[in-house]
């Protein structure tokens, strides 16, 4: 993850003190402390601290900020974020090769702070960025194997008897349909084509069959970290929450259609390596030929809501939203 250096952290600062004396007794004792501090990339105010002495490093997320302006949703974002890291720790992932980040700590008068332990690895984006630029996809293919592992793991051991809500997805598309009129990405005749689209999948009873399961909730390729053989890191669990297990699944299978179809062009250059993600997914299921149907007759939507929601992001060109869009209608329009 990139990082770009700041300083030092001044000894006067009320987070110099938090870190000191409430953070730094967990990892290394009562050492004396000095931090450096390192600017990550990250949707919100994140930072790494590093103990000069110790050389034990930390994460500390800011949920309140010039960005993030309301203390309310702040502090309520802040306490999720630690519930759910505690929450999916909970069910044992809490030692290789299926890891979540370990929290240390929040504070809601340091705008809103989270502060977990820092995990060394690479990210599933610069396996695959590297994975297009080298044109070899061994390493792919071996680290989707290991997250399809992970997600399987997590989804299997938080299974309950509660069917899905589909109309939750249902909604979660109204919200990208209205980002994407809002920016004027798309227009009237495609606005009434989604909302069609999306009542064509809530007539497909599939779409309510499976259990919940717990989510990452935001399965993007920066919020996995990668390790030796099959260790996968998992990162950012603001957004974890029960749902149909093609949440993730789908969201990686749309992430890996962005950026081959971004990269080269072509929307189908992803297939092989969404095949072998979805295959390794359901070999983690007693009958894995029957759970790899049910996940692909679900996928598509996923597929296409992941691409929707890449499209209304501001950085993206205005051809390849349209592109993005175009084919996030493709994926939606397979629902038979």
């Amino acid at each position: 993850m990139a990082r770009k250096y700041l300083g030092h952290l001044a000894e006067h600062d009320p987070l110099y003190h938090y870190l000191r004396h409430d953070i730094q007794p967990q990892l290394a004792g009562d050492c004396h402390a000095g931090y450096r501090v390192f600017q990550l990339s990250g949707s919100n105010d994140v930072y790494l601290y590093e103990n000069r002495h110790s050389n034990d490093r930390v994460v500390g997320k800011f949920f309140l900020s010039d960005r993030k302006r309301d203390p309310v949703r702040a502090a309520r974002r802040m306490h999720r974020e630690l519930d759910n890291l505690g929450m999916l720790r909970s069910y044992g992932l809490t030692s290789p090769p299926h890891y979540v980040v370990r929290p240390l700590g929040c504070n809601q008068w340091l705008n809103c702070l989270v502060v977990v332990e820092h995990c060394q690895g690479e990210t599933l984006s610069a396996i695959i960025q590297a994975t297009i630029r080298r044109n070899c996809g061994d390493p792919l293919y071996g680290k989707l194997t290991a997250l399809a592992y992970f997600l399987a793991t997590l989804h299997n051991r938080s299974a309950n008897a509660v069917r899905v809500n589909f109309l939750e997805d249902c909604a979660y598309l109204d919200q990208l349909i209205a980002s994407l009129h809002t920016i004027q990405a798309i227009n009237h005749e495609e606005i009434m084509e989604l909302v069609w689209l999306r009542d064509q999948w809530s007539g497909q009873t599939r779409m309510w069959e499976d259990c919940q399961v717990l989510v990452h909730g935001d399965a993007t390729p920066d919020n996995f970290l990668f390790g030796n053989g099959l260790d996968v890191i998992a990162l950012d669990l603001e957004r974890a929450k029960r749902a149909d297990r093609t949440f993730d699944v789908g969201r990686i299978a749309g992430e890996l259609k962005h950026f081959f179809m971004r990269a080269s062009g072509n929307c189908q250059a992803a297939e092989p390596f969404i095949s072998h993600f979805l295959w390794e997914y359901s070999c983690h299921f007693p009958d894995r030929q029957q759970a790899f149907r049910s996940i692909c007759s679900r996928l598509p939507f996923h597929i296409g809501i992941t691409l929707l929601r890449i499209a209304r992001n501001g950085w993206i060109d205005p051809p390849y939203r349209r592109r993005l869009i175009d084919e996030a209608k493709n994926n939606l329009r397979r629902f038979v």
